[in-house]
Formats: structure tokens, C-alpha cells, sequence
């Protein structure tokens, strides 16, 4: 198949290039970035010699772009991809979107969130977690790649949620992630100085990947779901982790928490479960599509605690692109993430 990203020199797309390297039925066609059209992707990103050294490309080239690709990736800060959406619309190219502009069903929570116009508002799209909406997603033409914090929350709570053994009102999320998930451009809060030996909270209860957790969390209940979410900045480059409580129902075992777990992700090959008593670690998926998942019982004020961790530039981003790319086109949805994590 042949590919094109669009937004090529943000971290998620040079790790989707890395990705899409190894993959034995991806070829990239074009990579576009505004700020360094005419350069090679090489000399933004020197890892990459010898490997691509192509020239970047303008978005201007679009028709040059779908004319020669089966499918586009879009690694655009929020408020972009929709423009690129509504030129490509009626070609015979599929997208992956990376940003936020086609994760929501409803168009006006994008707005509230990110205070940004939505002007594809017709847009036939697909939420782009593929363990929920593979089905879905096998047949879209647009896909919203899920978020990072949001992939990471939604994986640890949806068993809970699904099989009904939670108060669905009292659910809390505490989020770490690595800088990366704040992009490349520079920026005072993640200056070295300020990150170094330093551990923060921020966007308390107005991250815009809470109703992005809602929206999906609200569909397995069948009901619609309000939470706390807070995320977290550590001093580190990539890795997020989630810490997800929720007090659970009268009577609800702690045997039934570990088979509603096992039930739904049983053949998840990128979900690994480490069982009740586990303690998912970012080193231990970093590089890698894998999402790892443990869950407690504190039985003394009856809540249950999961957590799980994800590289957040691949399971939270990259990965999960290649993973949807892979249903889409009826590949093997392994191929081309089979890496082993990077330890240590």
C-alpha cells in the first residue's frame, strides 16, 4: 500500500515513520511539513539517515499526494487535519487522523474542548481504538486515532465499565505521561530546567482528553458517564501511565474483576495482562504497541484500582495508527509492530 503523512516532522510522525520502515506492505510516497519543505526528513530528524532521506513536501501538493497514496496519515496539531479531510473527500484515499479533529461523534464537545470550529462536520468517521471499533474501523474511510492518555484510561477501565461492577459516578483517573506527549515545539514548561528532577499536575479538570474518555467509556455502559481526570508531567521522554479507581458494586468479587478482564481482552495480542496484584511499568512497554494492564481490589473501602501503561508516541499514537492502517487494509494486525520493548 502506498502511504503518505502529512505533518511528518511532529514526534508522532517521525515515530510513525520508524514504524512504517519495518513494514513490509507500507511504501511511503510523499511526507509533508511547512516549516522545512524542500529539506530531507534526514536533517530534522538525523536517526533517520540512510533510512529516509527524501525531501519534505508542501500540504499544497495535495492533489500530488492523493493521486499517488492508498491511504494518508495525518500528524497535525488539532484544527488541521479537517482542512485536509474536506480536499481528500470523495477519493479514493483512506485517513488516519493522529489529531483530535475526528475522535468525537458529536462535533460540538470537539468545539467546547478544543475552541476550534469544526468545518467537517459530515464527515463519515470511525473512533480509531481498534481493541472496541475493530469492526467499525475495517470498513471506514476516515479514522480518528484514539488519544494517548485516553488509550491508556479507556483499556484499563472498559472491562469495569462493560460487565457493570463499578459505580460508573465515582470513577477517577491519575495520568503520567512522559513530554513527549507534548510535542516538539519549544515551550517554557517543558524547558529542561523547569522538567528536570520536577513532577507536576496540570489542566486539572479541563483536559481535553477527558471527554474524549467519556465519549467511549458512555458507550459500553450504555449510559452516559461524567468523571475526574488529571494528568500529570514527569520527567521523562516517552511512557504514559494510568491509574484508574472506581468503587466497585455490593457483592462484585474480586474473581469476577479478574474474569471480566480476562474475558475481554483474551485475544488482545497487544494487551498484556499482568493480573490482579500487577504493576504496569513504562519501561516495560517503551517502543512497543503493548498495552500492559494490572488491577488491585482494596477491599477495606471497596475500590477497585487498575492501571496500565503505554508508549505514548506508539500504543498512544504511531503504533495505533499502523495498527489501524493494518485493519483497514485487511493486513495481519501485527505486521509491522512486532518490535520487542527497548529495556532498559
Amino acid at each position: 500500500m502506498k502511504v503518505s503523512v502529512i505533518g511528518a516532522t511532529g514526534y508522532a510522525g517521525a515515530e510513525l515513520l520508524r514504524l512504517l520502515h519495518n513494514h513490509p506492505e507500507a511504501e511511503v510516497m510523499y511526507m509533508t511539513s511547512e516549516s522545512h519543505t524542500g529539506q530531507p526528513i534526514s536533517a530534522i530528524y538525523p536517526h533517520l539517515r540512510g533510512i529516509y532521506d527524501q525531501k519534505l513536501i508542501s500540504m499544497k501538493e495535495m492533489d500530488k499526494i492523493a493521486g499517488a497514496s492508498d491511504v494518508v496519515f495525518i500528524g497535525l496539531p488539532h484544527g488541521h487535519a479537517m482542512a485536509v479531510g474536506k480536499v481528500l473527500e470523495g477519493k479514493s484515499v483512506k485517513i488516519i487522523d493522529l489529531g483530535a479533529d475526528y475522535r468525537f461523534t458529536d462535533t460540538k464537545t470537539y468545539e467546547e474542548w478544543y475552541k476550534v470550529e469544526h468545518t467537517h462536520k459530515d464527515a463519515k468517521r470511525v473512533y480509531g481504538l481498534a481493541e472496541l471499533y475493530r469492526k467499525d474501523i475495517k470498513t471506514a474511510s476516515i479514522v480518528g486515532n484514539a488519544g494517548c492518555y485516553t488509550t491508556a484510561s479507556i483499556l484499563a477501565l472498559a472491562p469495569l465499565v462493560k460487565y457493570n461492577l463499578i459505580y460508573i459516578d465515582t470513577i477517577v483517573i491519575d495520568a503520567k505521561s512522559g513530554v513527549s506527549g507534548a510535542g516538539r515545539s519549544a515551550n517554557l514548561s517543558n524547558h529542561f530546567p523547569e522538567m528536570y528532577d520536577n513532577f507536576k499536575a496540570y489542566n486539572v479538570g479541563g483536559h481535553r482528553h477527558t471527554p474524549e474518555i467519556e465519549q467511549t467509556l458512555s458507550e459500553l455502559a450504555g449510559e452516559k458517564i461524567v468523571l475526574s481526570f488529571t494528568p500529570h508531567l514527569v520527567p521523562m521522554s516517552r511512557g504514559i501511565l494510568s491509574s484508574c479507581y472506581a468503587k466497585l458494586k455490593p457483592d462484585v468479587t474480586a474473581e469476577q474483576v479478574d474474569a471480566a478482564y480476562e474475558e475481554m481482552y483474551q485475544n488482545e495480542f497487544f494487551i498484556r495482562l499482568l493480573g490482579r496484584g500487577g504493576y504496569p511499568a513504562t519501561k516495560e512497554v517503551r517502543g512497543s504497541n503493548f498495552c500492559d494492564i494490572g488491577w488491585h481490589i482494596d477491599a477495606r473501602v471497596g475500590r477497585v484500582i487498575a492501571l496500565s501503561a503505554i508508549d505514548n508516541l506508539v500504543k498512544g499514537a504511531a503504533g495505533q495508527a499502523v495498527q489501524n492502517f493494518n485493519i483497514i487494509c485487511g493486513f495481519d494486525e501485527k505486521m509491522g509492530l512486532l518490535n520487542v520493548p527497548v529495556y532498559p
